[in-house]
């Protein structure tokens, strides 16, 4: 039984998730539309590096038939990490390794920037496919049938809407009332462009890889991008309105600078460069998480993938992971015949990702707690040293 034949299919959200659903969908010949609230695909500087795991995004890209594109697109050697102290001092170092493994092994974890992941997955999707510039404000169910109502006056409809539009969706609320709960951790992400030139001292220590730096129960993350650029996110526990109370313009770079100084006191001048230079954005940002027990009564026609199902702190790499693989499992529920009505292949998906987002969100609590805690260098030296051996 074809339970997608004479209907329509709106995924709201083009990150890698709803993009990496359009195009398995579309493989199997469903009529789909994505919404995308981005003006337009080059609007927008995409965010940070992406490490690629085998069981789960690999796993989308190779079933997508992307692989060969993947291939040409990704960054050998980015997932190369230095763990440093907060003075910069070298604690654990894979930059002296030999090779770190190739496609087909189960830790192999290749790393590409989001903004090449996003335009391979949209150049393989048919003409049109996006909607750009399609900002949703909310959904009205008629005569069992979506209509979407967009900022910009415009509407849709679809007989299937699957929100995949991160930690603030508007889709969520029609599947289930259940809101996130903040994981006690803010982060301040950044972007600066031409590291090289405007951050020499941690572009030299990067080597066009990773950073982790550990001190003081608080966490400086760093990351080589192919265009030159370096972005980093510094975490620490803080009440989850510092930023209404803060008082603070983050527009002002002095001011974020003297905030930097003052909270991270005990650190190294060379992570002043991070505040110093100028930079593309810098974004505050309180870390929240879904209930690890989440669920809810599935629907016919409407669910969720990615941050709108399963918000969860960046702490374990598997945000994007998590992402690819909803929409794997999701258009396999979708397209299969052992189902006899979209309800029950719905709710299939749903147990699936339920089950998978128990496991990975405790992984990811308990890590953002232990990083954050006085021995978060010491855990995490001992983890990798165990992981080498």
């Amino acid at each position: 039984m074809n339970l997608l034949k004479n209907k329509t299919i709106a995924i709201i959200g083009g990150g890698p998730g709803g993009l990496t659903l359009a195009r398995l969908l579309q493989k199997k010949g469903a009529d789909v539309k994505v919404y995308e609230r981005d003006f337009n695909r080059e609007v927008r500087a995409q965010g940070a590096t992406l490490d690629l795991h085998h069981e789960s995004a690999l796993k989308a890209l190779e079933e997508a038939g992307l692989m060969d594109a993947f291939k040409a697109n990704y960054r050998p050697d980015a997932d190369r990490l230095r763990i440093v102290d907060e003075n910069a001092e070298i604690f654990f170092d894979e930059h002296h390794e030999n090779s770190k493994g190739d496609f087909g092994d189960e830790w192999f974890r290749p790393e590409i920037d989001r903004g090449p992941l996003r335009n391979l997955l949209l150049d393989s999707l048919a003409a049109d496919t996006v909607v750009w510039d399609s900002h949703i404000l909310s959904l009205e169910e008629i005569d069992n049938q979506w209509k979407i109502i967009f900022q910009n006056g415009n509407t849709a409809t679809a007989d299937i809407v699957i929100g995949a539009d991160g930690a603030n969706s508007k889709i969520r609320p029609f599947v289930t009332p259940i809101k996130p709960f903040y994981s006690g951790v803010t982060v301040l992400m950044g972007n600066i462009y031409d590291s090289e030139k405007n951050t020499p001292r941690i572009n030299a220590l990067l080597q066009g890889g990773k950073i982790m730096g550990f001190g003081n129960s608080q966490t400086l993350s760093v990351s080589a991008k192919g265009d030159g650029s370096l972005d980093f996110y510094a975490g620490w526990n803080i009440d989850p309105d510092w930023i209404k109370n803060a008082d603070i313009d983050f527009k002002n770079d002095s001011q974020v600078l003297e905030w930097f100084k003052k909270e991270y006191s005990n650190w190294d001048s060379i992570w002043l460069e991070l505040f110093e230079a100028e930079k593309n954005y810098l974004i505050p940002n309180p870390l929240y998480c879904m209930p690890l027990d989440q669920s809810w009564e599935a629907q016919s026609n409407i669910t969720l993938i990615g941050d709108a199902a399963h918000l969860m702190p960046p702490y374990a790499g598997e945000g994007v992971n998590m992402a690819m693989l909803d929409a794997l499992q999701l258009s396999e529920s979708l397209t299969s015949e052992n189902f006899t009505d979209l309800k029950s292949a719905i709710a299939h998906y749903e147990k699936q990702m339920f089950e998978r987002f128990a496991e990975v969100g405790k992984e990811t609590l308990d890590n953002t707690d232990w990083m954050h805690s006085p021995n978060g260098l010491k855990k995490i030296i001992e983890m990798f040293n165990w992981e080498s051996n």
